[in-house]
């Protein structure tokens, strides 16, 4: 078999067609897989293997490396997901007989839980916008929207007019993989867009964009950079001081959702989660929440005065 450099490249070449055409993943994703595979050839080229010789040993030493420069626990888990990826197509596409990545394992993560807001914080972010500004209406939707739909920031900047259902009160939402999904869009969301709508027609939008719902000044869509930053300003803005991000804003709709009784799986589809175990981490957020609530509100535990 041809083992040379020009091979290697026409097996990643393949592989990134495979990701895009079979598995279905955005440019962003895509981008991601690369930027993370790219590390691992590094690595090889440095030591003098190639992808058809990698035993596990060598899988596990470049794990190694990943702590040793101090990359984080779970962007390690991360990029050895995309490896097993990689190694899983070559074994598919019978460029290997085995999968060296099979008994590769992840490092420990310990219980992080995402930070999350409250219903009543998130009505601090609202009103703290200034909405004499040509932009309040417009972020003041983004965060309602965010909150109650529990949107991907991707998947919000990407939102179309086309897709919002107002008699039905639903969204439809492409998400990762190009999987749509539908999610219910509540009264206030709905609201706030009309808002919204209402300082939007009076824009002029750039050939193209029409279809988008949120715009810059310029009258195209906004872009994820500007929707973080937006969100951190309003929180510094609303005397808010956890650190907080759009993500938090979908952490804070799935926890809401769990703590007034929702089924899991009903939250795992309308978060477009593949896999019930991903949505599993709110489970421990509520945990958390009912043990503090057990340990202020239970007999034992109150000291008798």
């Amino acid at each position: 078999m041809e083992t040379d450099k020009n091979s290697q490249v026409n097996v990643v070449r393949n592989y990134q067609r495979y990701l895009k055409l079979q598995r279905g993943f955005s440019a962003h994703t895509l981008e991601a897989y690369q930027r993370d595979l790219q590390k691992l050839l590094a690595y090889l080229e440095r030591e003098g293997k190639d992808i058809y010789e990698v035993a596990l040993d060598d899988l596990q030493h470049f794990a190694a490396t990943l702590h040793d420069i101090g990359i984080h626990p779970r962007s390690q888990c991360r990029i050895l997901s995309g490896v097993r990826s990689f190694f899983r197509f070559m074994q598919m596409d019978g460029y290997r007989d085995d999968d060296p990545s099979e008994l590769l394992e992840n490092p420990v993560l310990g219980d992080h839980l995402p930070e999350v807001l409250s219903a009543e914080e998130v009505d601090m972010l609202e009103e703290s916008i200034d909405l004499s500004k040509w932009e309040g209406q417009r972020n003041r939707a983004i965060i309602e929207v965010l909150f109650s739909c529990g949107l991907r920031v991707s998947e919000l900047v990407n939102l179309k007019l086309s897709n919002i259902y107002k008699e039905e009160q639903y969204v439809r939402i492409m998400g990762k993989g190009s999987k749509e999904r539908l999610v219910p869009i509540s009264p206030k969301a709905l609201k706030e867009l009309e808002n919204w709508f209402y300082d939007r027609n009076l824009m002029k939008v750039k050939p193209g964009e029409e279809d988008y719902v949120f715009l810059n000044r310029r009258g195209a869509h906004l872009t994820r950079t500007m929707i973080l930053i937006m969100i951190k300003q309003q929180a510094a803005l609303a005397g808010i001081t956890k650190t907080i991000s759009p993500h938090t804003l979908r952490h804070s709709f799935a926890t809401a959702l769990l703590e007034g009784g929702a089924d899991l799986r009903a939250i795992q589809a309308m978060l477009g989660h593949e896999s019930i175990g991903t949505t599993e981490i709110y489970t421990h957020i509520d945990m958390s929440t009912l043990r503090q609530e057990i340990l202020e509100h239970h007999p034992r535990n109150i000291k008798k005065r």
